[in-house]
Protein backbone atom coordinates (compact mmCIF):
# COMPACT_ATOMS: atom_id res chain seq x y z
CA UNK A 1 0.00 0.00 0.00
CA UNK A 2 1.31 3.27 -0.50
CA UNK A 3 1.42 5.97 2.18
CA UNK A 4 2.04 9.12 0.97
CA UNK A 5 -0.76 11.58 0.06
CA UNK A 6 -1.06 13.09 -3.96
CA UNK A 7 -2.57 15.97 -4.05
CA UNK A 8 -6.05 16.69 -5.51
CA UNK A 9 -7.98 19.88 -5.20
CA UNK A 10 -11.38 18.31 -6.02
CA UNK A 11 -11.04 15.64 -3.52
CA UNK A 12 -10.36 18.12 -0.61
CA UNK A 13 -13.48 19.71 -1.75
CA UNK A 14 -15.64 16.21 -2.34
CA UNK A 15 -13.73 15.16 0.98
CA UNK A 16 -14.93 18.30 2.71
CA UNK A 17 -18.85 18.48 1.16
CA UNK A 18 -19.45 14.20 2.46
CA UNK A 19 -18.43 15.40 6.12
CA UNK A 20 -21.71 16.25 7.32
CA UNK A 21 -24.56 13.70 7.24
CA UNK A 22 -24.17 10.34 9.65
CA UNK A 23 -23.78 7.09 8.81
CA UNK A 24 -25.96 5.31 7.83
CA UNK A 25 -26.94 1.86 10.13
CA UNK A 26 -26.11 -1.74 10.44
CA UNK A 27 -22.78 -1.41 8.03
CA UNK A 28 -24.63 -0.03 4.86
CA UNK A 29 -22.84 3.14 3.50
CA UNK A 30 -23.80 5.93 1.90
CA UNK A 31 -21.78 6.47 -1.04
CA UNK A 32 -21.72 9.74 -3.11
CA UNK A 33 -20.04 9.52 -6.79
CA UNK A 34 -18.59 12.08 -9.34
CA UNK A 35 -18.83 10.54 -13.01
CA UNK A 36 -15.35 10.38 -14.59
CA UNK A 37 -15.59 11.25 -18.21
CA UNK A 38 -11.84 11.58 -19.41
CA UNK A 39 -8.91 9.34 -18.79
CA UNK A 40 -6.25 11.76 -19.74
CA UNK A 41 -6.89 14.74 -18.08
CA UNK A 42 -8.25 17.57 -20.50
CA UNK A 43 -8.26 15.07 -23.34
CA UNK A 44 -11.67 13.34 -24.79
CA UNK A 45 -9.47 10.25 -26.41
CA UNK A 46 -10.28 7.10 -25.27
CA UNK A 47 -8.55 4.61 -27.06
CA UNK A 48 -5.23 4.09 -25.74
CA UNK A 49 -3.22 1.41 -27.35
CA UNK A 50 -4.83 -2.12 -26.69
CA UNK A 51 -7.84 -0.46 -24.50
CA UNK A 52 -10.62 1.54 -24.64
CA UNK A 53 -11.84 3.68 -21.44
CA UNK A 54 -15.56 3.40 -21.13
CA UNK A 55 -15.73 5.49 -17.55
CA UNK A 56 -14.91 6.10 -13.82
CA UNK A 57 -16.22 7.44 -10.42
CA UNK A 58 -14.67 9.34 -8.02
CA UNK A 59 -16.32 7.90 -4.61
CA UNK A 60 -17.07 9.75 -1.19
CA UNK A 61 -18.69 8.71 2.07
CA UNK A 62 -19.68 10.03 5.50
CA UNK A 63 -18.92 6.47 6.78
CA UNK A 64 -15.40 6.87 8.25
CA UNK A 65 -14.43 3.30 7.23
CA UNK A 66 -15.41 4.03 3.70
CA UNK A 67 -11.98 3.88 1.44
CA UNK A 68 -8.52 1.98 1.71
CA UNK A 69 -9.91 -0.14 -1.16
CA UNK A 70 -7.08 -2.64 -1.34
CA UNK A 71 -8.91 -5.20 -4.11
CA UNK A 72 -12.28 -5.97 -5.21
CA UNK A 73 -13.94 -9.02 -6.92
CA UNK A 74 -17.14 -9.46 -9.29
CA UNK A 75 -19.70 -11.76 -9.11
CA UNK A 76 -20.90 -13.73 -11.66
CA UNK A 77 -23.79 -11.00 -12.57
CA UNK A 78 -21.01 -8.60 -13.12
CA UNK A 79 -22.92 -6.09 -10.84
CA UNK A 80 -22.32 -7.43 -7.63
CA UNK A 81 -18.61 -6.93 -6.17
CA UNK A 82 -16.53 -8.45 -2.87
CA UNK A 83 -14.00 -5.82 -1.85
CA UNK A 84 -10.94 -5.89 0.96
CA UNK A 85 -9.91 -3.04 2.92
CA UNK A 86 -6.61 -2.61 3.87
CA UNK A 87 -8.22 -1.85 7.70
CA UNK A 88 -9.35 -5.32 8.05
CA UNK A 89 -12.74 -4.85 6.39
CA UNK A 90 -15.12 -6.27 3.75
CA UNK A 91 -16.75 -4.31 1.41
CA UNK A 92 -19.79 -5.55 -0.84
CA UNK A 93 -22.01 -3.84 -3.12
CA UNK A 94 -22.83 -3.24 -6.45
CA UNK A 95 -22.32 -1.21 -9.33
CA UNK A 96 -24.90 1.31 -10.73
CA UNK A 97 -24.75 2.16 -14.67
CA UNK A 98 -26.33 4.75 -17.02
CA UNK A 99 -28.60 3.87 -19.95
CA UNK A 100 -24.97 4.15 -22.01
CA UNK A 101 -23.92 1.60 -20.09
CA UNK A 102 -21.16 3.62 -18.22
CA UNK A 103 -20.44 3.39 -14.22
CA UNK A 104 -22.86 6.23 -12.52
CA UNK A 105 -22.73 5.22 -8.64
CA UNK A 106 -22.18 2.31 -5.95
CA UNK A 107 -25.50 1.03 -4.14
CA UNK A 108 -26.13 -1.55 -1.67
CA UNK A 109 -22.92 -0.95 -0.09
CA UNK A 110 -22.04 -2.42 3.57
CA UNK A 111 -19.01 -2.55 5.27
CA UNK A 112 -17.97 -5.29 8.11
CA UNK A 113 -15.38 -6.27 10.04
CA UNK A 114 -12.65 -9.29 9.56
CA UNK A 115 -12.24 -12.07 11.38
CA UNK A 116 -9.39 -14.14 11.54
CA UNK A 117 -9.27 -18.29 12.08
CA UNK A 118 -9.46 -17.20 16.14
CA UNK A 119 -12.70 -15.21 15.40
CA UNK A 120 -11.14 -11.84 16.82
CA UNK A 121 -11.17 -8.15 14.52
CA UNK A 122 -8.76 -5.92 14.75
CA UNK A 123 -8.91 -2.41 13.45
CA UNK A 124 -5.84 -1.48 11.45
CA UNK A 125 -2.57 -2.70 9.85
CA UNK A 126 -0.89 -4.75 12.02
CA UNK A 127 -2.96 -8.26 12.22
CA UNK A 128 -5.49 -7.60 9.28
CA UNK A 129 -3.77 -5.85 6.53
CA UNK A 130 -5.98 -7.29 3.84
CA UNK A 131 -4.72 -6.61 0.47
CA UNK A 132 -5.73 -9.33 -1.80
CA UNK A 133 -8.99 -10.79 -2.70
CA UNK A 134 -10.22 -13.84 -4.94
CA UNK A 135 -13.36 -15.93 -5.26
CA UNK A 136 -12.98 -19.48 -5.53
CA UNK A 137 -16.35 -21.88 -5.86
CA UNK A 138 -17.52 -21.67 -1.73
CA UNK A 139 -14.44 -19.85 -0.81
CA UNK A 140 -13.17 -16.78 -0.98
CA UNK A 141 -9.21 -16.48 -0.76
CA UNK A 142 -7.64 -12.90 1.23
CA UNK A 143 -3.67 -11.87 1.33
CA UNK A 144 -2.52 -10.70 3.99
CA UNK A 145 0.35 -8.07 4.25
CA UNK A 146 2.35 -7.63 7.48
CA UNK A 147 1.06 -10.60 9.44
CA UNK A 148 2.17 -12.55 5.99
CA UNK A 149 -0.85 -15.37 5.18
CA UNK A 150 -3.56 -15.98 3.03
CA UNK A 151 -6.26 -17.03 4.72
CA UNK A 152 -9.57 -18.97 3.56
CA UNK A 153 -13.30 -17.74 4.34
CA UNK A 154 -16.78 -19.70 3.73
CA UNK A 155 -18.78 -17.96 0.75
CA UNK A 156 -21.79 -17.01 1.24
CA UNK A 157 -21.04 -16.18 4.40
CA UNK A 158 -17.52 -14.80 5.05
CA UNK A 159 -19.02 -11.53 6.33
CA UNK A 160 -19.76 -12.63 9.95
CA UNK A 161 -17.48 -15.98 9.80
CA UNK A 162 -14.08 -16.39 11.04
CA UNK A 163 -11.24 -17.85 8.64
CA UNK A 164 -11.60 -21.09 8.38
CA UNK A 165 -8.29 -21.93 6.97
CA UNK A 166 -4.84 -20.80 6.06
CA UNK A 167 -3.11 -21.66 3.17
CA UNK A 168 0.66 -22.12 3.63
CA UNK A 169 3.52 -19.66 1.64
CA UNK A 170 6.43 -21.47 0.59
CA UNK A 171 8.85 -18.41 1.77
CA UNK A 172 9.56 -17.52 5.46
CA UNK A 173 7.86 -14.58 6.95
CA UNK A 174 11.81 -13.16 7.20
CA UNK A 175 11.87 -12.86 4.34
CA UNK A 176 9.23 -10.74 3.31
CA UNK A 177 9.30 -6.92 3.51
CA UNK A 178 6.13 -5.90 6.77
CA UNK A 179 4.73 -3.63 4.73
CA UNK A 180 5.55 -5.07 1.08
CA UNK A 181 4.00 -8.65 0.97
CA UNK A 182 1.64 -10.58 -1.27
CA UNK A 183 -0.82 -7.87 -2.42
CA UNK A 184 -1.61 -10.01 -5.39
CA UNK A 185 -3.71 -13.11 -5.68
CA UNK A 186 -5.41 -14.76 -8.43
CA UNK A 187 -7.46 -18.18 -9.64
CA UNK A 188 -6.43 -18.90 -13.28
CA UNK A 189 -8.78 -20.54 -15.09
CA UNK A 190 -9.39 -24.45 -14.57
CA UNK A 191 -8.74 -24.93 -18.40
CA UNK A 192 -5.61 -23.42 -18.41
CA UNK A 193 -2.38 -25.04 -17.53
CA UNK A 194 -2.83 -24.15 -14.01
CA UNK A 195 -5.93 -26.28 -13.52
CA UNK A 196 -7.46 -23.64 -11.28
CA UNK A 197 -4.43 -23.32 -9.37
CA UNK A 198 -3.83 -20.29 -7.19
CA UNK A 199 -1.31 -17.28 -7.95
CA UNK A 200 0.25 -14.66 -5.53
CA UNK A 201 2.54 -12.13 -6.04
CA UNK A 202 4.38 -10.19 -3.76
CA UNK A 203 4.66 -6.07 -3.83
CA UNK A 204 8.07 -5.43 -3.61
CA UNK A 205 9.58 -8.46 -1.29
CA UNK A 206 12.45 -9.58 -3.49
CA UNK A 207 14.58 -12.31 -4.45
CA UNK A 208 18.69 -11.99 -4.74
CA UNK A 209 18.28 -10.93 -8.10
CA UNK A 210 15.94 -8.03 -7.56
CA UNK A 211 12.53 -9.58 -8.67
CA UNK A 212 9.32 -10.01 -7.13
CA UNK A 213 8.54 -13.41 -5.00
CA UNK A 214 5.65 -15.10 -6.17
CA UNK A 215 4.38 -18.55 -5.76
CA UNK A 216 1.57 -21.08 -7.35
CA UNK A 217 0.00 -22.56 -3.82
CA UNK A 218 -1.93 -25.61 -5.21
CA UNK A 219 -2.73 -27.66 -8.89
CA UNK A 220 -0.08 -29.15 -10.94
CA UNK A 221 1.99 -26.65 -11.53
CA UNK A 222 2.21 -26.15 -7.78
CA UNK A 223 6.11 -23.89 -6.87
CA UNK A 224 8.03 -21.10 -6.60
CA UNK A 225 8.51 -18.34 -9.46
CA UNK A 226 9.07 -14.67 -9.29
CA UNK A 227 8.11 -11.29 -11.55
CA UNK A 228 10.27 -8.94 -13.19
CA UNK A 229 10.55 -5.78 -10.97
CA UNK A 230 11.57 -2.60 -12.74
CA UNK A 231 12.57 0.71 -10.99
CA UNK A 232 9.43 2.09 -8.52
CA UNK A 233 6.57 -0.27 -9.83
CA UNK A 234 5.28 -2.31 -7.54
CA UNK A 235 2.59 -5.27 -8.76
CA UNK A 236 -0.78 -4.43 -6.43
CA UNK A 237 -3.48 -6.74 -8.35
CA UNK A 238 -3.80 -9.47 -11.00
CA UNK A 239 -6.80 -11.15 -12.18
CA UNK A 240 -6.51 -14.29 -15.15
CA UNK A 241 -7.67 -13.66 -18.90
CA UNK A 242 -10.28 -16.87 -20.04
CA UNK A 243 -6.92 -18.04 -21.88
CA UNK A 244 -4.91 -18.27 -18.83
CA UNK A 245 -3.02 -14.74 -19.68
CA UNK A 246 -2.70 -12.60 -16.17
CA UNK A 247 -3.35 -8.98 -16.13
CA UNK A 248 -0.99 -7.36 -13.48
CA UNK A 249 -1.73 -3.94 -12.08
CA UNK A 250 1.49 -1.93 -10.95
CA UNK A 251 1.52 1.13 -9.03
CA UNK A 252 4.66 3.64 -9.05
CA UNK A 253 5.61 6.77 -6.42
CA UNK A 254 8.70 8.76 -6.15
CA UNK A 255 9.13 12.09 -5.26
CA UNK A 256 10.98 12.51 -8.68
CA UNK A 257 8.39 11.68 -10.89
CA UNK A 258 5.19 11.21 -8.86
CA UNK A 259 2.17 8.91 -8.62
CA UNK A 260 1.74 6.30 -11.68
CA UNK A 261 0.45 3.22 -12.42
CA UNK A 262 0.58 0.74 -15.44
CA UNK A 263 -0.86 -2.67 -16.80
CA UNK A 264 1.08 -5.89 -17.57
CA UNK A 265 0.04 -8.82 -19.71
CA UNK A 266 1.95 -12.20 -19.09
CA UNK A 267 1.92 -14.99 -20.49
CA UNK A 268 0.75 -18.35 -19.63
CA UNK A 269 3.28 -19.98 -21.07
CA UNK A 270 5.43 -17.71 -18.61
CA UNK A 271 3.40 -18.39 -15.51
CA UNK A 272 5.40 -21.69 -13.98
CA UNK A 273 7.51 -22.71 -11.03
CA UNK A 274 10.79 -21.08 -11.75
CA UNK A 275 9.83 -18.90 -13.92
CA UNK A 276 10.62 -15.04 -14.09
CA UNK A 277 7.30 -13.93 -15.24
CA UNK A 278 7.62 -10.80 -17.43
CA UNK A 279 4.75 -9.19 -19.95
CA UNK A 280 3.97 -6.41 -21.78
CA UNK A 281 2.43 -3.03 -21.32
CA UNK A 282 -1.26 -2.27 -22.31
CA UNK A 283 -1.88 0.40 -20.12
CA UNK A 284 0.27 3.63 -18.77
CA UNK A 285 -0.74 6.68 -17.02
CA UNK A 286 1.01 9.21 -14.84
CA UNK A 287 -0.30 12.69 -13.09
CA UNK A 288 -1.71 13.21 -16.50
CA UNK A 289 -4.20 11.30 -16.13
CA UNK A 290 -7.36 10.43 -14.02
CA UNK A 291 -5.45 8.20 -11.46
CA UNK A 292 -4.49 7.76 -7.91
CA UNK A 293 -3.04 5.35 -5.74
CA UNK A 294 -4.27 2.32 -7.89
CA UNK A 295 -4.45 -1.14 -6.14
CA UNK A 296 -7.45 -3.15 -7.23
CA UNK A 297 -7.90 -4.61 -10.59
CA UNK A 298 -10.73 -7.32 -11.83
CA UNK A 299 -11.64 -8.50 -15.55
CA UNK A 300 -15.33 -9.80 -16.61
CA UNK A 301 -16.81 -10.85 -19.97
CA UNK A 302 -19.15 -8.30 -20.44
CA UNK A 303 -22.88 -8.99 -22.33
CA UNK A 304 -21.72 -8.52 -25.80
CA UNK A 305 -18.26 -10.75 -25.09
CA UNK A 306 -15.89 -7.93 -24.62
CA UNK A 307 -13.37 -8.19 -21.97
CA UNK A 308 -14.15 -5.22 -19.14
CA UNK A 309 -11.29 -4.09 -16.63
CA UNK A 310 -12.03 -2.08 -13.79
CA UNK A 311 -9.23 -0.68 -11.64
CA UNK A 312 -9.78 0.96 -8.45
CA UNK A 313 -7.79 2.64 -5.99
CA UNK A 314 -6.77 2.90 -2.26
CA UNK A 315 -6.92 6.81 -0.84
CA UNK A 316 -5.73 5.50 2.23
CA UNK A 317 -8.35 7.88 4.20
CA UNK A 318 -6.06 10.61 3.22
CA UNK A 319 -7.77 13.89 2.14
CA UNK A 320 -5.10 14.48 -0.13
CA UNK A 321 -6.00 10.91 -2.21
CA UNK A 322 -9.43 9.64 -4.35
CA UNK A 323 -11.25 6.67 -4.38
CA UNK A 324 -11.39 5.94 -8.02
CA UNK A 325 -13.02 3.15 -10.03
CA UNK A 326 -11.81 3.02 -13.74
CA UNK A 327 -13.26 0.66 -16.60
CA UNK A 328 -11.90 0.39 -19.58
CA UNK A 329 -12.36 -2.45 -22.63
CA UNK A 330 -9.48 -4.87 -23.45
CA UNK A 331 -9.49 -4.59 -27.40
CA UNK A 332 -7.37 -6.40 -30.28
CA UNK A 333 -3.74 -5.00 -30.09
CA UNK A 334 -2.05 -3.22 -33.40
CA UNK A 335 1.70 -3.32 -34.19
CA UNK A 336 3.26 -1.02 -31.68
CA UNK A 337 0.51 -0.91 -29.16
CA UNK A 338 2.73 -2.30 -26.23
CA UNK A 339 6.22 -2.78 -25.43
CA UNK A 340 8.04 -4.91 -23.84
CA UNK A 341 9.60 -3.51 -20.87
CA UNK A 342 13.35 -3.22 -20.54
CA UNK A 343 15.57 -2.99 -17.61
Amino acid sequence: MLRKPFASLISIALALAAAMPPALADGDVEVRSRVITDFKIGSDATRFGPVEFLGGLEMVSPQRLFGSLSSIRFRSDKTDFVGVLDTGHWMTGRIERDPQGRLSGLADVAITPMKNRAGESFEGKGHMDAEGVTLHGDQILVSFEQDHRVDVYPDPGFETSRAIDTIPIPFPNRSLRGNRGFETIAIAPVDSALKGGTLIVAERSLDIDGNAYAAILDGPLKGRLSLAHYGDFDATDGAFLPNGDLLLLERRFNVAEGIGMRIRRIKAADIRPGAVMDGEILLQGDFNYQIDNMEGLDVFAAKDGTTHVVIVSDDNHSILQRNLMLEFRLVESRAGDTARLQK
